[in-house]
């Protein structure tokens, strides 16, 4: 018999801690999990549940105006945000309480204060000292904003989903996909949107095609999307304008600036290092294989280990985690061919390498694109596009690329994801019947390849 009070005890009750403390427990472990916040983590609560929640009511201001098109006649119309912003914390409370049941119900203990590491099998709740043969921190990760002057008064993705009012006038900043999302759906629902990214083109990892074509499509729907451009300090007036200096000297006015500049992994007062656990530089835990820290007893999983921040890949890596230490074993993670969504506007649906990463990796790859408009806007009226492509190994004649810019590409790559994970051919993708008429069949029947030099760009 265990001579501590929990096999198990996971900090931390977002996607991934919950998975791994859930099943460890279904599997015979004792387990406890400690939330200071708010069960289901950033996903649930300032994440993928209310962003998308708010990417669906932002496209209804497109759909009103695409219907005439159609033969309907749509009335006067108007947006309240205070109603979307109560029916989402409706939603995601009954999400918080869903949570909850699960660990109830799977006979975990739930500590909902927060707990911090004191040793190898030591953590503190409530001043309390509580043991655990096990830690699994869990903690996911935390906007970060950089040290200029003033950015007191800016914003970040966690407050954005609780602001009191849409105001008119926004400037987001930052190239990424949380950037991205937001912006769609403030100029959706209406503000005037000006996004900022200090780089050369926005969304870095993602197919340079799929990142240029996208920019094109925000920029159509009204976006003011500007590349190397940067604030350097913001100040507030007394009327509550916000004026960003940028990095050029130039100025600009806004009601609201919102930073998505990145999120890092949220192990700041956790008591990590100081039980001997080994730290990257940016502050995520560094863990084997197994999930293991320098400290034997001590795990980690998730946004806090700074691999591939995703929900589904915290969920698997908390599965991983449960069988190979209360169960037969013999899992590993398997980060390769992920399916991934940008809920931009249009969004993005990717599966496996860029064109950049393939040529890296396989040398020799034929390219397969396809541009056009989507048999919707040929009567909506809209002029958005779509964008398909397939990166292929010339050699062995497996795909090892997708993407997509369009309605419903999440959708359509995590059909395609399955595929490409068996290992499928161009072949495979040629034999396969299309179903007509869908953008998806544009991706089994793309027949000659572009023309592409053979060398990484």
């Amino acid at each position: 018999m265990s001579h501590y009070d929990y096999d198990l005890f996971v900090i931390g009750a977002g996607s991934g801690g919950v998975r791994a403390g859930r099943m460890s427990a279904s599997l015979g472990a004792k387990v406890a999990v400690a939330e200071d916040r708010y069960l289901g983590g950033t996903c649930v609560n300032v994440g993928c549940v209310p962003k998308k929640l708010m990417v669906y009511a932002s496209h209804y201001r497109e759909d009103f105006e695409e219907a005439a098109g159609f033969g309907w006649t749509v009335g006067p119309r108007s947006f309240d945000w205070a109603t979307l912003v109560e029916r989402k914390n409706t939603e995601i409370n009954r999400l918080n309480g869903i949570y909850d049941g699960l660990l109830k119900n799977a006979g975990v203990t739930l500590y909902n204060a927060r707990a911090t590491v004191k040793g190898p099998h030591e953590v503190e709740v409530n001043g309390e000292t509580i043991t655990a043969e096990r830690i699994l921190v869990a903690v996911g990760g935390w906007p970060s904003v950089p040290e200029i002057p003033g950015r007191e008064h800016v914003i970040t993705s966690n407050e954005f989903f609780f602001m009191d009012a849409l105001p008119k006038r926004v400037i987001v900043v930052g190239g990424g996909y949380i950037a991205v999302e937001l912006a769609g759906v403030l100029n959706g629902l209406g503000s005037q949107v000006t996004q900022l990214y200090r780089g050369p083109h926005f969304l870095r990892g993602f197919d340079d095609d799929v990142r240029h074509f996208l920019a094109e499509e925000i920029r159509k729907k009204g976006i003011d999307l500007q590349f190397n451009a940067n604030i350097a300090k913001v100040d507030k007036r007394d009327n509550g304008t916000l004026v960003a200096t940028l990095e050029d000297g130039s100025t600009m006015e806004a009601d609201t600036i919102l930073y998505a500049t990145g999120r890092a992994p949220n192990t700041a007062g956790l008591g990590l290092e100081e039980a001997g656990v080994e730290l990257a530089k940016g502050g995520a835990i560094i863990v084997n294989d197994d999930f293991q820290t320098s400290v034997k007893s001590i795990y980690a999983l998730g946004d806090v280990i700074d691999r591939v921040a995703l929900t589904p890949v915290a969920i698997a890596e908390g599965m991983v985690f449960a069988h190979n230490t209360y169960g037969k074993g013999g899992r590993k993670m398997d980060y390769r061919d992920i399916p991934t969504a940008v809920f931009s506007q249009p969004p993005i649906g990717t599966v496996g390498l860029s064109e950049a990463e393939a040529r890296t990796k396989y040398g020799e790859v034929d390219v397969y694109c396809s541009e056009f408009r989507p048999m919707k806007h040929t009567m909506s009226g809209s002029d958005e596009r779509s964008f398909m492509k397939l990166i292929v190994d010339t050699k062995s004649d497996r795909v090892v690329g997708l993407h997509m810019v369009g309605p419903e590409s999440g959708e359509i790559a995590q059909g395609f994801g399955v595929a490409m994970k068996a290992g499928a051919t161009k072949a495979d993708f040629d034999a396969t019947v299309g179903i007509h008429p869908t953008s998806a069949e544009e991706f089994v029947t793309m027949r000659e390849p572009v023309v592409r030099a053979a060398a990484a760009e």
